[in-house]
């Protein structure tokens, strides 16, 4: 039998038992529940995982493809060497601005500052915006950078990519390529005349046949006089009128005058017309431009419902619209002069003039046109030009082609080519794809004989060449 001291020590070895059982318990009731909370967020990664995730071009953004990078850098040098032969040089300004530049120049109650500027707070605290236009940049880039001292008039050509919240529509996006000219520190009629013949035969020279749209909205005081008569008229017509035009009546009556509401056109058309009050100084600088015009053989319309959205241009505006029946309502650029815009900004009273093109809607004009040649069975007129592609064929060849290629690159040639393949089959259907006229091909034969054999891809006739004449060679088959 038992002692009571063994007795007490199980009673006390069951209670301990117990006790523990009853702190154990819990925990594992909690040790399961993180283990299936565990196991479901593992089950949502690797399911998250296995799906597909795509990535696209925000609204309004697009890229630009190798198929139609052709046309842009056709575009870009004809604009390079029309803006240099007028004797402009080229500028850049950067992307990132302070926003009260453009809210300051362009001014408050305009669509751009009021609905299509992307603003942002930067790290500082300061109000910063993606440009969206590049006249404002141009004028700060002006005073900053102390082109006062330089020989007047400074002539600049620009190029580069603007930035708007708008509504995407053809030929129209969020982010949108410009060119343009500006001419700072002369205020002769001569100068408006000659920035149109810039926009006027860039075009020409791109292929696109354009009618100019020229006004004048005369100096400050000009308008002011003109708006009083126009706001009269507006409120006496505000029934009229579409919703975005009664809000505007106060705040910017101008814009009221191109809206494309049908309400508010049929308005405009019995409107005081700005040109009845105009000063004799501004109606003199208009006509003088008009005559500049007459003898450059720039043809031209007056449109006196031509404002232009920005707040800083005085007297001359103007817009260039295709003459083409499909797109003829598409202004293609515009400009005018902005002389009270320097000094706006904190630089000395400073005449000036300047012009955009929307390069968008200028390459989406020439791809339709490249498009239609494509379905009549025609090449467009860049891919008519004879290309030369490169083959080679062998180690040795192979590794003669860096040398090879690396000198006609430095004669100023351009050669196709894909040195990753090995197979002269699958050279030849590269250079068949890519339009080549002419195939360069590099065996281990030529290699030994210092000989390139050249091959006509239509004919079939192929000719020996010594590497050393070969870039001559080359040259007669790029210009022929």
């Amino acid at each position: 039998m038992p002692s009571k001291s063994t007795k007490t020590t199980a009673k006390k070895t069951k209670t301990t038992k117990t006790t523990n059982k009853s702190k154990v318990s819990p925990k594992t009731t909690i040790k399961s529940a993180s283990t299936s909370t565990v196991k479901k967020e593992v089950k949502k990664s690797v399911e998250k995982k296995d799906k597909k995730i795509t990535y696209n071009t925000l609204r309004g953004m697009r890229d630009i493809t190798p198929k139609n990078g052709v046309i842009w850098q056709n575009v870009y040098s004809v604009i390079r060497n029309v803006s240099n032969s007028y004797g402009f040089s080229y500028v850049e300004t950067p992307i990132l601005e302070q926003a009260n530049l453009f809210i300051r120049s362009i001014g408050k109650g305009t669509d751009v500052v009021d609905k299509e500027m992307y603003l942002f707070e930067d790290k500082d605290g300061s109000k910063v915006c993606l440009r969206p236009e590049m006249t404002a940049s141009m004028a700060r880039s002006y005073i900053e950078n102390g082109m006062q001292a330089l020989p007047q008039p400074v002539k600049v050509w620009y190029h580069g990519q603007m930035f708007r919240h708008d509504r995407p529509q053809a030929g129209r996006f969020r982010q949108f390529y410009q060119s343009g000219c500006e001419t700072i520190g002369d205020s002769g009629p001569v100068v408006d005349a000659e920035l149109i013949s810039v926009a006027y035969n860039t075009l020409r020279d791109l292929g696109i046949d354009t009618v100019v749209n020229i006004n004048s909205i005369g100096t400050l005081e000009d308008r002011q006089n003109y708006i009083v008569e126009l706001v009269g008229y507006l409120r006496s017509k505000r029934s009229y009128l579409s919703e975005e035009s009664k809000k505007r009546i106060n705040k910017n009556p101008l814009r009221i005058l191109d809206s494309k509401e049908k309400e508010d056109i049929e308005v405009m058309e019995e409107a005081p017309q700005i040109l009845d009050w105009l000063s004799p100084e501004s109606k003199k600088f208009f006509t003088d431009v008009l005559e500049y015009l007459d003898e450059a053989e720039i043809p031209y319309v007056l449109n006196s419902k031509l404002v232009r959205g920005l707040d800083y241009y005085s007297n001359t505006v103007f817009e260039l619209y295709a003459d083409d029946e499909e797109f003829s309502n598409l202004a293609l650029g515009g400009g005018g002069r902005y002389d009270g815009l320097i000094e706006q900004l904190g630089g000395q009273p400073t005449p000036a003039a300047g012009f955009s093109l929307g390069l968008d809607r200028v390459v989406m004009i020439l791809r339709k046109r490249q498009e239609k040649l494509e379905r009549e069975g025609q090449k467009p007129v860049e891919e008519k030009k004879n290309k030369v592609f490169f083959a080679q064929l062998g180690i040795q060849a192979n590794k003669k082609s860096l040398y090879i290629l690396e000198f006609l690159r430095r004669e100023g040639i351009t050669v196709y080519h894909n040195l990753a393949k090995s197979s002269l089959k699958a050279q030849m259907e590269m250079a068949n794809k890519i339009g080549a006229t002419h195939t360069l091909i590099l065996g281990q034969k030529e290699v030994q004989d210092g000989s390139i054999l050249v091959r006509n891809m239509d004919s079939g006739i192929q000719e020996v060449v010594d590497q050393k004449k070969i870039a001559n060679f080359v040259k007669k088959i790029l210009q022929a």
